[in-house]
C-alpha cells in the first residue's frame, strides 16, 4: 500500500513593488504590443494600400482635387478585423456612401452652417435607423454627412465627394476579393476545439459506466448541452468562408473543400444532438443498476464502448484538419473504418445491455453513429451497412 504523501506548500511570492513593478507592467505591455503589432502588418498593409490607392484614382482619373473621402471610405469600408469580408465591406461601404450622399443632397437643398448640420445629423440618423439597426451603420452615416455640411464644397461641385466615396468603397471590395487569405484556417480550428469536445463528453460518459457514478454522466450531458455552441461558431466561419471563395477569383478552388466541410458539420450537428438525448440515458442506466452487483459487467462493457467510440470521433476530428484534399480523404477513410469497427458492435448482446433502459441506451447509439458515418463522406446506405443486425 503506498503511503500518502505530505507536501509543503510552497511559498507565495509577493507581488513586486516601486520601480520592479513598474518595469513589469511596461514589459508586459510591451511584449503585447509588439503581438498585437505582428498580427497587424498584413491589415495595416492593406489598408495603407486601399486609402492611397482609392485617393490617386479619384485625384488622377477625374481630377478631384481633394478627394479625402475616397480615402477615407476606403479605410472604414476594409475596417481592420482579422480577415477582410466581401459582405462587410459592401455593407460598410454603401452607409459610407449613402452618409456622404444624404450630407451632399442635404447641403444643396439647405445651404451651410450649424443649425443645416444639426438638421444633416438627425435626418440621416433615422434614414440609417430605418435602413438598417446596427448603430455601427447609423454611426457611420451620421459622421460622414456631418462632415460633408461643415466642410466647404469643393471645385468640382457638392456630389464629387459622393463619387469620391463610391471609389473608395469600390477599391476595398476589389481589395476585399483579392486579398489572400486561408478560407479555411478559422473553420478548420473551430472544427479541431469542436471534436476535442465531443471526444471529451465521450470520455466522460465512458468514465462515468465504468465507475458506476451519475454524476459524471451529469458533467457529460452539460458538456454536450455546450457543443451546440460551438456547432453554430464553427457554421458561422464556413459561411464567411464560403462568401469569400465565392466571390474572391483567387479562392474559387476551395469552394468543393467547403462543401465538404459544411456536410460534415450538418451530420455532426445531428450526431450530437442524439449525443445529448444518449449523455441523460447513461444517467438512468447506471442509476437503474445502482446495487445490483451482477449488472456490473454491463457497465463496464458499455463503458469500453464509449471509450473505443470516443477514439473514432477523435480520428474523424483530425481528419477534418487536414490542409490539402487527398490527405483529408485518406484520412476520412481511416475515421471512417475506425467508427464502422466501433458501430459492428452495437446490439443489445454485444454490449452486455440485459435491462431496458440498457437496450433502450443501445439502440440510441445506432443512429448516432449512422449521422458520424455519414460525416467522413459516406452515403446512408453505406453508412448502414455498417449497423449489425439485432438477432445478432
Amino acid at each position: 500500500m503506498s503511503e500518502r504523501m505530505h507536501t509543503t506548500p510552497l511559498p507565495v511570492q509577493p507581488e513586486p513593488k516601486g520601480w520592479p513593478r513598474v518595469k513589469k507592467f511596461v514589459s508586459s505591455r510591451f511584449r503585447s504590443g509588439a503581438w498585437r503589432a505582428r498580427k497587424a502588418l498584413i491589415p495595416a498593409a492593406t489598408s495603407a494600400i486601399a486609402a492611397v490607392a482609392a485617393y490617386a484614382f479619384a485625384s488622377i482619373i477625374f481630377g478631384h482635387s481633394e478627394p479625402y473621402f475616397a480615402a477615407t471610405a476606403a479605410l472604414i469600408s476594409l475596417g481592420f478585423g482579422r480577415d477582410p469580408h466581401i459582405r462587410k465591406a459592401l455593407e460598410v461601404s454603401i452607409g459610407v456612401t449613402l452618409g456622404i450622399f444624404v450630407g451632399d443632397t442635404l447641403q444643396t437643398l439647405l445651404g451651410q452652417g450649424y443649425w443645416q448640420g444639426v438638421i444633416v445629423v438627425f435626418v440621416t440618423i433615422i434614414l440609417a435607423r430605418f435602413i438598417d439597426s446596427g448603430v455601427i451603420f447609423t454611426t457611420q452615416m451620421s459622421i460622414q454627412s456631418v462632415l460633408i455640411v461643415l466642410l466647404p464644397i469643393p471645385p468640382e461641385g457638392p456630389f464629387s465627394r459622393s463619387l469620391d466615396a463610391v471609389i473608395g468603397g469600390i477599391i476595398a471590395i476589389a481589395i476585399t476579393m483579392l486579398t489572400p487569405v486561408s478560407v479555411r484556417r478559422e473553420a478548420v480550428a473551430g472544427f479541431r476545439e469542436l471534436f476535442t469536445s465531443i471526444t471529451g463528453v465521450f470520455r466522460e460518459l465512458s468514465h462515468a459506466l465504468e465507475s458506476h457514478d451519475s454524476r459524471g454522466g451529469w458533467v457529460a450531458l452539460i458538456e454536450a448541452r455546450g457543443l451546440q455552441t460551438k456547432i453554430d461558431a464553427v457554421r458561422a466561419e464556413l459561411a464567411a468562408a464560403d462568401e469569400h471563395a465565392t466571390y474572391a477569383p483567387t479562392r474559387r478552388s476551395a469552394r468543393q473543400d467547403l462543401q465538404e466541410m459544411s456536410r460534415t458539420l450538418e451530420k455532426t450537428d445531428l450526431a450530437v444532438r442524439s449525443l445529448r438525448i444518449i449523455a441523460r440515458r447513461v444517467i438512468t442506466v447506471i442509476d437503474e443498476v445502482d446495487g445490483k452487483t451482477e449488472a456490473v459487467d454491463d457497465l463496464e462493457r458499455m463503458a469500453s464502448w464509449f471509450g473505443d467510440a470516443g477514439d473514432a470521433v477523435a480520428v474523424l476530428g483530425r481528419s477534418v484538419s487536414e490542409p490539402v484534399a487527398p490527405g483529408r480523404h485518406r484520412s476520412l477513410s481511416v475515421a471512417r473504418d475506425a467508427l464502422g469497427s466501433v458501430t459492428t458492435k452495437l446490439t443489445p448482446r454485444n454490449l452486455g445491455a440485459g435491462t431496458l433502459h440498457g437496450e433502450a441506451l443501445v439502440m440510441m447509439c445506432r443512429p448516432m453513429m449512422v449521422d458520424f458515418l455519414e460525416a467522413t463522406g459516406s452515403d446512408h446506405d453505406e453508412a448502414t451497412s455498417y449497423l449489425p443486425t439485432l438477432g445478432n
